[in-house]
Parts: structure tokens; sequence; C-alpha cells
């Protein structure tokens, strides 16, 4: 199989994580609930992945690294600690159900700062018109569909001179964007383990600003038991329960991996390969390729339309040649309907650390077959 659906979850990863997942299946108990040698382990795993995680996102604090099961219950939690019925929230025009479903769960009026593709002015101004009188602000790193660099930078600057807390969605950019959470100045980042961080599924991290937060579940943390109300202070706030340590010991061993590759060269390696895919394909009438004609504004994520040819059909078609891609609306229609792709969708092609070229050549091949 040629795997380009890595915007969905990294099937290829490193081989310590699988190794790593056994591993502590075999000698981990839980963190924080007994001083014996299984149980101490594991809680010295936690702190060096919380550790590496802080190192690679600049994050000051190692507690402000809080473990998720995904991306989507660290929004959860951060959108609910920010944001009540009928409060005004600012989001891109490029959000995933994650943020656009949470916020309409919540009942907040949620204001679209809607701007063409790969336009970085036309989102700053977008954000500028519509922060006042904000509550809170979304915006994600990358697009999942279109792999839309968002300028995460510049909206962050707005809108701590609005005054307006901001959440990043890093779900598409973590592990190949580069991501300053301090000097971003937001007050939360979330991110999966098991897409650009290589960890496995069941897996997320959530960056947070500081402590004040809602916890989104309830229980024993194995800090202060005797106190019915949840510890004041971060991780423990946020991490009742059990936690997922073979999870935590895979994702620890991806980021390990990224830290010696580093994201700049595994970002490097995508969009040179999804530069090959494109070009290969861009004298091809029937394709349509969403790609932006400035390299800095594109991650290894491509969405085409197939003339002719309905994308779920095309992408069960490449997968009978042996192709994983990813076709719909990739949980995302908010992102579709500003691109003009909601009624269509898109077939999207996701590029990771281990594909090869002789793999994307083989995936143009595949869809010159299927268009004839």
């Amino acid at each position: 199989m040629i795997y380009l659906d890595c915007a969905a979850t990294s099937f290829q990863k490193p081989a310590a994580v699988n190794y790593a997942v056994s591993e502590a299946m075999r000698t981990l108990s839980s963190p924080g609930r007994g001083g014996y040698p299984s149980a101490m382990a594991a809680a010295e795993l936690l702190l060096d992945c919380r550790l590496a995680l802080a190192d690679l996102f600049c994050v000051k604090d190692p507690e402000q690294v809080v473990f998720t099961s995904s991306a989507t219950h660290g929004l959860n939690i951060a959108l609910r600690s920010l944001v009540g019925p009928g409060d005004p929230v600012v989001i891109s025009g490029y959000e995933h159900n994650a943020v656009w479903r949470t916020l309409h769960g919540i009942g907040a009026d949620v204001r679209v700062a809607a701007s063409p593709l790969f336009a970085p002015e036309a989102a700053v101004e977008a954000f500028r018109a519509k922060l006042p009188g904000a509550k809170a602000a979304v915006c994600t790193q990358v697009s999942n569909v279109f792999g839309y660099i968002m300028p995460v930078r510049e909206i962050a600057a707005l809108c701590r001179d609005a005054d307006v807390p901001l959440v990043v969605d890093a779900s598409q950019g973590a592990g190949a964007v580069g991501l300053d959470f301090d000097g971003l100045g937001c007050a939360f980042a979330a991110m999966p383990g098991h897409k650009g961080l290589l960890g496995p599924q069941g897996t997320g991290v959530l960056l947070c600003r500081d402590g004040k937060i809602t916890p989104l579940f309830f229980g024993g943390t194995g800090s202060v038991s005797a106190d019915p109300a949840m510890p004041d202070f971060l991780p423990d706030r946020l991490e009742p329960g059990t936690h997922n340590v073979p999870g935590i010991a895979g994702l620890l061993e991806g980021v390990k991996w990224l830290r010696r590759k580093t994201p700049a060269a595994v970002l490097a390696h995508e969009k040179e390969l999804l530069g090959v895919f494109s070009k290969a394909l861009e004298g091809e009438k029937r394709v349509k390729l969403f790609l932006s004609s400035d390299p800095a504004l594109q991650a290894g994520v491509l969405s085409v339309q197939m003339n002719g040819l309905d994308c779920e059909e095309a992408a069960s078609r490449l997968a009978e040649r042996g192709v994983a891609v990813r076709a719909g609306l990739h949980c995302a229609p908010l992102a579709h309907d500003t691109a003009g792709t909601l009624g269509e969708g898109t077939v999207r092609f996701s590029f990771s650390p281990f594909n090869t070229y002789q793999e994307v050549m083989a995936a143009v091949e595949a869809v010159r077959k299927i268009l004839n």
C-alpha cells in the first residue's frame, strides 16, 4: 500500500514507537498511584514526554503540557474554558468540526473571519474586522483540507492587542510547521499525538497558558485526594483518571525522532514530494490542483478534483490500485464552503516523512489510469 493519508493519521511510524508501546504495557503501571518501581517509572516517563514536548513547542514550564486523548478533547477543554452560550467567538474560515461543532454545542455566537484560499493578508484583515467585542478566537495552524499554512503569528498579535484569548488548532501543523507557544502568547494550542508527532492513536496534547481552566472531566488524580474539588494546578487539574501510559510512551519516541530529524526537515521532505506530485499532474487538464503559487503557504497536504469523477469514486479506484487517500469533506465543511468546494468535496493527498519519490510517482500513474 502507498499510504498518502497522513493528514488523517501517521500510519508509518519510527520502529521505536511500536516497541515503546509494547514495553510500557509489559513494564509500567499507573503514575502517581504508588511508590513501587513500575509506578515510579511510569511517572518518570510522563515527565520525560512533557519535557520533550515543552522543548519542541517552546513552552516555559512542562506542567503547562497536558495529555489528552486527542486534539478534539483538548479543543473542548480550551473552548469550554473560554466561551459560554451567546459569547462571540471569531474563527477562521478553515476550521475543523472539532472547533465548529464544539462552539455550536456550547451555543456560542460564531463569527467566521472568512478569506480566500492562500491569501494570508486577507485572513489577517478578516480577523481584524471581526475581533472587536469577541470573547475568544480560534485559528487553525494548517488547513487539514488544503495544507494552507495560516498566518497564525500575525493573527496572534492582533488577538494580544485586542486582549482576546486565542486558541490555536495545531492538529495539521504539529511536527512539521514550527510552533512557538510562548512567543505566540496564545491561551491554548491543541494537537493530536497520532499525526505529525508520530505517536499512537488515542493520544493528544493541550498546551495551556495558565491553570485557570474549567475541567472537562472530574475524578481521581493521585493528588490532594481529600479535596472534593479538582486540583487547582496543572497538569493534574485536566488529567483525571488513569493515563494512557502505553500511548504516551509511544508518543515520547515519536517526539524524540522528530527532535533528531527536526520539524523543518520533515516539512521540507513533505513539500518536496508534494512538488513532485503536483508538477507531474499540472499538465493534466482533467485534474484541478488546489495549490498555492507561494510554496511558503503550503504544507504537505494537497487537495485535488478530477473532472468527471466523483471524489469518493476516485478515492475508491485509487484504493483498488493500492493508493490510500481520503475524499469528501474531511470533517471540515467550513473550509470547503470557504474555498468553494462544499458541493463536490476533494480528494486529499497528504505526505509523510516516510514516503518516497517512487511512491509518489506510482500514485501519479494511478491517477492517470483512473482518469483513462
